[in-house]
């Protein structure tokens, strides 16, 4: 399956109820005409921004759903992976990792344990500890995960240039270290979503 990208007017797309969203340009003079403070060049970067994450986190949501996960145990997969092999991490380091409370992450590692995408495992050096270790399943799934997303991102980017994506990569970083600056403990949640 290929997401594509909707490069039309942001404001065509019908939003709950039916009803269509804001084009950025008619949030902007809304937000003009109510807050005259606002700076618009400012205001318009972070709501587009905004908006790219909203849909983006939707599309990957539905690529997720077609391969029979969720995006919660999307990210529980992803966590194993970048912790390196043999992917395995303590349920208190996954949750502190994706921003969740251990009784969330409980939650959440019991279905993906029923649906065969991790084990839960005592630690053989240490018996009061559990391990939750990604299953040859569980890596296959985040593999297909992966093969899609490159294929939505491939597109997303496609009107880019390979010196545009680059400008554009160290731009994004170098706000995203702005914000991890400003705000460590931002990143997780601010509730438990699953």
């Amino acid at each position: 399956m290929k997401v594509t990208c909707h490069t039309a007017a942001m404001g065509d797309t019908p939003g709950p109820g039916g009803l269509t969203e804001p084009t950025l340009e008619e949030q902007l003079a809304a937000y003009q005409r109510e807050f005259q403070g606002l700076d618009p060049q400012v205001e318009k970067i972070v709501s587009a921004l905004s908006r790219l994450n909203r849909r983006m986190n939707v599309a990957y949501g539905r690529q997720t759903a077609e391969l029979g996960i969720t995006n919660a145990d999307w990210e529980v997969l992803k966590a194993l992976v970048l912790s390196g092999a043999p992917y395995r991490m303590g349920p208190s380091d996954l949750a502190k990792r994706l921003g969740l409370t251990p009784a969330a992450m409980t939650h959440r590692i019991d279905r993906m344990v029923a649906e065969g995408l991790v084990s839960r495992d005592r630690d053989e050096t240490n018996r009061v500890r559990v391990i939750v270790e990604i299953t040859d399943a569980g890596r296959e799934k985040w593999m297909e995960v992966m093969r899609m997303a490159t294929v939505f991102e491939g597109d997303l980017l496609q009107d880019l240039s390979a010196d545009e994506r680059t400008a554009l990569g160290e731009m994004l970083t170098r706000l995203l270290r702005r914000v991890e600056d400003a705000q460590p403990d931002a990143g997780g949640r601010l509730t438990d979503l699953d």
